[in-house]
C-alpha cells in the first residue's frame, strides 16, 4: 500500500510541474516571447547568485557538523598514518581553492553576463594560450601528488624494519584469523589442501617452524610504537583489510599474499582518551564487498604496551596443540602410578616430533 501511495505522489508532482511549465508558455505568448524571455533571463541570474551563496554557506555548515564526527580530530594511529593525513590536506587544500575559484567565477559570470539588448555575445573558437594554463597547470599539481602518494605507497609495502613484529592476517566468508610466529620468529609454511577440520588455515605441520606458531580468531595483539608487518590472505574470495585509525588498506586476494607494515604509535587506552570515548576500540574490516555477510567482518585491534604483549603472547598456546591436542606435553611434575606397590614416576615435558 505504501509503494502505491508514494508512485500516486510521484505522478501527481508530475503532472504539477508539467501543469506549471505549460501555464508558463502560455504566459509567455500573452505577455510576448521576447519580454517573458528577459524576464526569466532576470531571475535566473539571481537565483544562481542565490544558489551559489547558500551552496557555500552550506559546506561550511556541513564541515562543522560533521567534521567533529569524523576520524580527523583524534589523529592518525601510525607514522604512515600521519603523512597520509598531510597529503589528505594538502591535497583537500589545493582543491579546496580551486573549487572555491571556480564555483564563484561559474555563478559570478553566469550573473554578471546575462543576455541584454546592449551586449553581444563574443565567440572565439581557440586560443592556445588559456587552453595550455588550464592544462599544464592542474597536470603540474597532479603529478606533485602523485608522487607524494607513491612514495608513501611504496614505503608502506616495501621492506618492513628487521625488528617488526609478524602478523598473518587471513580473511574469509565472513571474519579475520591471526597467526603469530613463536620463539623462532618464522611463520610456519602453509598448503591449501591441508585446510580441514582444526587446521582452519592449513598449516603444514610438517615444517618445524610451525610447531610454535600461534592462531588467534577475531582480535589481534599489537605493541605500541614497534614496526608491524601484516601479511595478508584470503581463501575465498577478494577481501580488503581496512585499518582506518591506522589510515592504512590492502587486498586480501587469493592464492597471492601481500604486505605492508606500520608503527603503532598510540595504546587503546590511549586512544580512548584522545578520542574522548570511553568504548573505543581499534577495527580491523573488510572494505571489499565479499558477499551477503560482508558487513559482519569485523575484527578488533587491542594495541598495549609491548610488556603487555610479551605477557599476552606467554599465555597462548600453539595452534599445533589445539589440532594435535594429544601431542600436548603434559606438565612436569605429573604422578603416574605404575601400580600399588610401585614408586610414582615423574614424567617431563616431551617435544613433539611434528610427525
Amino acid at each position: 500500500m505504501t509503494e502505491i501511495f508514494l508512485i500516486a505522489i510521484a505522478v501527481m508532482i508530475f503532472v504539477v510541474i508539467f501543469q506549471i511549465a505549460k501555464a508558463s508558455e502560455y504566459v509567455s505568448v500573452l505577455k510576448g516571447e521576447e519580454r517573458a524571455k528577459k524576464q526569466t533571463n532576470k531571475i535566473n541570474a539571481f537565483m544562481l547568485i542565490v544558489f551559489l551563496v547558500l551552496g557555500l554557506i552550506g559546506c561550511w555548515w556541513c564541515n562543522e557538523l560533521y567534521y567533529g564526527k569524523t576520524l580527523f580530530p583524534q589523529g592518525a594511529a601510525s607514522e604512515h598514518g600521519q603523512k597520509i593525513d598531510l597529503m589528505l590536506y594538502i591535497t583537500i587544500g589545493v582543491t579546496g581553492v580551486v573549487f572555491l575559484i571556480t564555483q564563484v567565477l561559474l555563478f559570478w559570470f553566469a550573473f554578471k553576463y546575462q543576455e541584454r539588448d546592449d551586449r553581444k555575445a563574443y565567440y572565439f573558437p581557440h586560443n592556445t594560450k588559456l587552453e595550455l594554463i588550464w592544462t599544464t597547470v592542474p597536470a603540474i599539481f597532479l603529478t606533485v601528488l602523485v608522487v607524494f602518494g607513491l612514495k608513501y605507497w611504496f614505503k608502506m609495502t616495501g621492506e618492513a624494519p628487521k625488528e617488526s613484529i609478524i602478523v598473518e592476517v587471513t580473511g574469509h566468508q565472513f571474519a579475520w584469523e591471526f597467526r603469530y610466529p613463536g620463539a623462532d620468529k618464522i611463520l610456519g609454511k602453509k598448503d591449501y589442501k591441508l585446510t580441514k577440520g582444526a587446521n582452519g588455515l592449513g598449516v603444514d605441520f610438517n615444517d618445524p617452524a610451525s610447531l610454535d606458531d600461534i592462531h588467534v580468531a577475531a582480535t589481534m595483539h599489537l605493541p605500541v610504537n614497534k614496526p608491524v608487518k601484516l601479511v595478508i590472505n584470503a581463501q575465498d574470495v577478494i577481501h580488503d583489510v581496512g585499518l582506518s585509525h591506522f589510515r592504512l588498506k590492502m587486498d586480501a586476494v587469493p592464492g597471492i599474499p601481500t604486505t605492508m607494515w606500520f608503527t603503532p604509535l598510540y595504546t587503546t587506552e590511549e586512544m580512548k582518551v584522545r578520542s574522548n570515548n570511553p568504548n573505543f576500540v581499534y577495527e580491523i574490516s573488510c572494505d571489499q564487498m565479499c558477499g551477503k555477510g560482508h558487513f559482519s567482518m569485523r575484527g578488533v585491534i587491542i594495541v598495549e604496551s609491548e610488556a603487555d604483549y610479551n605477557k599476552w603472547l606467554a599465555t597462548q598456546q600453539p595452534e599445533y596443540y589445539t589440532v594435535f591436542p594429544d601431542k600436548k606435553p603434559k606438565p612436569a611434575g605429573d604422578v603416574v602410578p605404575a601400580d600399588s606397590t610401585k614408586k610414582p614416576i615423574q614424567l617431563s615435558a616431551i617435544l613433539p616430533s611434528g610427525k
